[in-house]
């Protein structure tokens, strides 16, 4: 029978006929991981230990789907973001890291601040507005999506955190009836922003398996959604309110002049870690 070491091994070779030598090395490490239920130190200490065959056969029933190039998050059910474990599935976009950066750069421009009212448009699985909730204080936070299907995974797993969020199901091009004027001390939003010319650029798991509609814009009208919510934000967010986007590395500088016009101020593009221009914070009127 297997050790955990060779199972493990077995995996990654496996793999590695789609993928990178250290991205199928880290899908294998999570794939025995969540099979086993057994931290990475845990198997590192027990990696000559043999793998019971009702394991082994979980294993390489995972294997068959991410030979199919299924996302690795989709097949395990599961996300991490931000010290959660959120339940994804093909009805909702996979949390992705630079995403967790917005999440970072909100928490430390709003430390210590209690009972904030936040609106998360395009809210998908629910993981901006869930860490939000966790980490701020007295949070009153909405999540909002056109999608039923998103929503009833954004609920679930706002359940298993037990946080108590509003969901809104409805199109952002319609009123916002649900939020008072003004009174939003934070709005986010990370919207569809990849290009339809870009899809011949991206994988196969991605094109094939996560939901479109919470990833393409057309060509034409790249800005829609940013130029949409800037105008909620007029609406919605209190004076000194903070704006927060999620953005195409392209279109900083066209955001921000966009935003400036729309009387933001504060207006600033900020980089992720790849140093690729990725997010915007700015203020609604107050200088």
């Amino acid at each position: 029978m297997a050790t955990i070491q060779d199972t493990t091994r077995s995996l990654k070779e496996t793999l590695q006929q789609l993928y990178p030598a250290p991205e199928a090395g880290a899908m294998a490490q999570q794939v025995v991981e969540h099979v086993l239920q057994k931290s990475r130190l845990e198997l590192s200490l027990t990696r000559e230990q043999e793998v019971e065959e009702q394991h082994l056969a979980a294993i390489q029933k995972i294997t068959e789907r991410l030979l199919q190039q299924e996302p690795l998050q989709y097949v395990l059910g599961v996300a991490h973001f931000y010290d959660l474990e959120l339940l994804v599935d093909q009805r909702v976009l996979i949390p992705r890291p630079e995403t967790e950066e917005l999440v970072h750069l909100i928490l430390q421009q709003h430390k210590g601040r209690q009972h904030l009212h936040i609106l998360d448009i395009g809210t998908g699985s629910g993981c901006i507005p869930i860490a939000l909730a966790t980490n701020l204080q007295g949070a009153q936070v909405c999540g909002l999506d056109v999608s039923a299907d998103a929503l009833a995974v954004a609920r679930a797993n706002a359940e298993k955190y037990k946080v108590n969020i509003t969901w809104l199901q409805q199109d952002v091009f319609e009123p916002v009836a649900a939020i008072p004027a003004h009174s939003l001390d934070i709005l986010i939003s990370n919207p569809p922003y990849v290009l339809e010319s870009e899809m011949e650029l991206m994988r196969a798991n991605v094109l094939e398996f996560e939901p479109h509609l919470a990833l393409f814009v057309p060509d034409n009208n790249a800005l829609k959604y940013y130029n949409r919510i800037a105008v909620l934000g007029q609406q919605l967010l209190k004076p000194g309110g903070g704006l927060y986007f999620e953005i195409n590395e392209r279109y900083g500088q066209a955001t921000q002049q966009m935003l400036e016009q729309a009387g933001y101020k504060q207006v600033k593009v900020l980089q992720d870690l790849f140093g690729k221009e990725r997010m915007v914070a700015a203020v609604w009127g107050k200088s």
